[in-house]
């Protein structure tokens, strides 16, 4: 049963941000350290210091022949049943990084040369260089060290959907990023089927490594190595073609110098440079997160139905009475069509020591779209707020000026106003305009007629194919997170 379905959310995993994971058995998908090092929100920044410190701590222990150190810290990494992620078969059971695991992890990483090198930085480089360590195990150790926040996020989702939280449930081991020690105490956790639950947010999770073995040798190692056969004159690998070009085929390379983690390892000591270059490269390159369809496919989960989702909130009777109702309807909406940008809603934040509340707040981590050209234009954006207005009549100057007052320069300046409808929209955009040019943000106001046009758009992009005959112009399908509506909203803004 899914976490859903036994706290009776009525939602499905397109509207939640975290993974909907089985309350018994686990789910096939990983906590990726690499994406979390792409995030850019608060959240992220913590998590990433705690990842960064416990290791440095590790690979310093290992260089100094502390074992004793090592083994601290190795030893309180866990079996992290509580997240559901993973391989196992039937009932969770921790089938990556148990006890055992820890030892033979440090005994891995001390007799490691990679470690002693310097080749191994990261954590994920471990699953390069490490036999025996993949994605299953880098994904347990990574949710051992951002357990913290993940408590911190699990009772967030907890807020936002009324999921029951159960007081004095032992945290397990919470590494603390400046003692550089673990802490365990108690706190407030879901508790289901007997067992307690931690929540993990989609946007943290891939079915497979950024960083990938497979890739750095197809196109860096092995590459490199055909480099250095055809300039060796005494190359045995090397075939002449008829041009008198010299040429070594990867299948030459495989043959001679291996592929397996080992040879990888071997070659790659003697040629640092190499993978330090393919290092650098993806951390240039921010993760594609896992989408809909991914989390649908392997988690035999349903698709987002947008129009299902939509008519929600155009069924709402607009009023007092129901505003409550479309708050939650619109923000299952914006979850949906907005997701893997916008992520991890927090509903009535405070702010201003609780002086003010922001219905929804999202953390802006779009790779591209229209979110993403936000900060490309200098727009603070780092949170999105969105203010839900179900009333009868129009919204006017004080809805909008509470919408702009929640801006900030570190928080964000930008924001979206979902309301009913309009008596006369183009007097209200002009209102808006008049707040961007008085240097007071960029808040977009959407009717029930505008969420109709973006869901069209997002539908028309997903089912998009080409023209059947074939257009005699090149043609560019249209991008799901581009939402034209908006694009068109923001331009008027900054005309």
């Amino acid at each position: 049963m899914r976490v859903s379905e036994y706290y009776n959310l009525g939602r499905t995993q397109g509207t939640l941000d975290f993974v909907d994971v089985d309350t018994v058995n686990d789910i096939r998908v990983y906590i990726d350290p690499s994406t979390i090092r792409h995030l850019e929100d608060d959240w992220g920044r913590e998590c990433i210091v705690m990842l960064t410190t416990f290791f440095d701590s590790v690979l310093d222990s290992v260089k100094m022949g502390d074992k004793a150190r090592t083994t601290y810290l190795l030893g309180n990494l866990g079996e992290p049943n509580e997240t559901h992620l993973g391989i196992s078969k039937g009932k969770s059971a921790g089938r990556g990084f148990g006890k055992q695991m820890s030892v033979e992890f440090a005994a891995k990483l001390e007799e490691s040369q990679a470690a002693k090198t310097g080749l191994i930085e990261d954590l994920e480089d471990t699953s390069f260089f490490l036999d025996k360590v993949g994605k299953d195990i880098v994904s347990d150790i990574t949710t051992n060290i951002i357990r913290g926040p993940l408590i911190a996020y699990t009772q967030q989702m907890a807020a936002v959907h009324g999921i029951p939280l159960v007081d004095g449930v032992e945290s397990g081991p919470v590494w603390n990023p400046i003692s550089l020690e673990w802490e365990q105490g108690f706190t407030e956790l879901p508790v289901a089927d007997g067992e307690k639950l931690l929540l993990v947010p989609k946007v943290i999770v891939r079915r497979d490594l950024h960083l990938s073995r497979g890739e750095y040798y197809r196109n860096h190692l092995a590459p490199t190595l055909q480099s250095e056969e055809e300039a060796d004159p005494g190359s045995k690998l090397v075939k002449i073609l008829k041009d008198g070009r010299r040429r070594v085929t990867k299948d030459d390379i495989r043959k001679e110098y291996g592929s397996t983690k080992s040879d990888v390892t071997r070659e790659t000591l003697k040629r640092p440079s190499v993978y330090a270059h393919y290092r650098d490269l993806k951390k240039r390159v921010a993760p594609t997160p896992i989408s809909h369809r991914e989390l649908s496919e392997v988690g035999n989960t349903p698709l987002p139905d947008y129009d299902s989702l939509l008519k929600a909130v155009l069924d709402t009777p607009a009023g007092k009475a129901d505003a409550n109702v479309y708050h939650s309807r619109v923000e299952a909406l914006m979850s949906a069509l907005f997701y893997p940008s916008l992520s991890m809603p927090e509903m009535e934040e405070e702010i201003h020591e609780g002086r003010k509340r922001i219905d929804i707040s999202y953390t802006n981590n779009a790779v591209d779209g229209f979110f993403r050209f936000l900060s490309r234009h200098k727009i603070p954006s780092k949170y999105v707020f969105v203010e839900c207005k179900n009333y009868a009549k129009d919204a006017g100057n004080p809805e909008l000026d509470q919408l702009s007052s929640r801006f900030s320069p570190l928080r964000g300046q930008f924001g979206i106003l979902a309301c009913r409808s309009f008596a006369d929209k183009e007097r209200f955009l002009s209102r808006c305009r008049d707040t961007a040019l008085d240097f007071r943000g960029f808040a977009i106001a959407l009717d029930d007629e505008d969420l109709k046009a973006i869901v069209s758009d997002v539908v028309a992009a997903i089912n998009w194919k080409p023209a059947d005959p074939p257009s005699p112009e090149p043609e560019i399908p249209p991008k799901v997170h581009d939402y034209p509506l908006l694009h068109a909203r923001l331009k008027a803004l900054m005309s």
